[in-house]
């Protein structure tokens, strides 16, 4: 390693410039890594006198996950934490800052296993139907609503939508995944039938045919409101428990298992890299299962 020490500050704004411009990581992946980290070297500078960076051993590193755990962060924010770190240090070290990647010799904590939220059946039911006004806001409300649960999309997927990317005459949508991969989600005929009608409408009015869903001046529909759509449409349907858009990708996934999809084709349409990352599913089917054999058998209940 050569040359005068960066500033930490400036080789992390550096890196989040890298991850933007070059890597072209998603908004929500840019602010997670700059929240971690800028975390990370506030703390560095006010408990372990601001060390440079080419000095940071496990050690340190180690006692900063300490501090994490101890302010209460669960296994899986801890793990998140320590996969910034080994991103960040990696990139630093690829570029001659540190010497070696002292993020690489810890290990991730143990993270439970914890059973995704999903809605059943009748909820998702009472939800689509929420929005059952002619005005474009509700007509673009059930078209969102049905593309979420008909498709499974993750909500960054959804919004980055435009109209040509639909084939409603076939049900097929392509969606943009995570690292920008490219899949074919399917449109059931209810979603292409919502589609259709705000299609329609928004021909009518003359808004732009390039995104898909458009917030009420006419720009692309942003993730923070789709949520406010759900929450006011879960209001409007009478469920009270706390849902996100990610709850009706859940509910998705545990309803094709429900009613007899194989884990690989889930894994297919969720767009998952790994077939365990879809297994999870297998445990909440199961409970659903069992849930309905105490109700149904004369001898579940015993």
């Amino acid at each position: 390693m050569t040359g005068m020490a960066e500033p930490p500050e400036r080789l992390l704004d550096a890196f989040l410039r890298d991850l933007r411009e070059v890597r072209q990581a998603s908004a929500h992946t840019q602010r997670a890594y700059g929240r971690d980290l800028q975390r990370c070297l506030t703390w560095l500078q006010e408990e372990a006198g601001a060390p440079p960076l080419a000095t940071v051993r496990p050690a340190i590193l180690r006692l900063y996950l300490g501090a994490l755990a101890d302010d209460g962060l669960a296994p899986g924010s801890l793990a998140r934490h320590l996969a910034s770190l080994r991103a960040f240090f990696r990139w630093c070290e690829e570029r001659g800052h540190v010497d070696a990647n002292p993020a690489t010799a810890l290990r991730s904590p143990r993270r439970g296993r914890r059973l995704p939220r999903y809605l059943e059946e009748e909820e998702v039911d009472k939800l689509l139907a929420a929005p059952d006004g002619t005005a474009t806001h509700d007509l673009r409300d059930r078209a969102l609503l049905e593309m979420l649960y008909s498709s499974g999309c993750r909500v960054s997927e959804l919004v980055a939508l435009d109209e040509a990317d639909l084939d409603l005459a076939r049900g097929l949508v392509r969606l943009r995944g995570k690292g920008r991969k490219e899949r074919l989600g399917m449109v059931g005929r209810p979603a292409v039938d919502a589609l259709n009608r705000y299609l329609a409408e928004k021909g009518n009015l003359g808004l732009d045919r390039g995104a898909l869903f458009l917030n009420r001046d006419g720009g692309r529909l942003t993730d923070r409101s789709v949520r406010r759509v759900l929450d006011r449409c879960l209001q409007r349907a009478g469920i009270a428990r706390s849902c996100s858009p990610h709850t009706l990708r859940h509910s998705f996934a545990t309803h094709l298992l429900r009613r007899g999809a194989d884990l690989r084709t889930v894994q297919e349409l969720l767009g998952h890299a790994s077939l365990g990352t879809t297994q999870i599913y297998t445990h909440v089917s199961l409970e659903g299962l069992r849930s309905l054999y105490r109700q149904a058998h004369p001898l579940g209940g015993g």
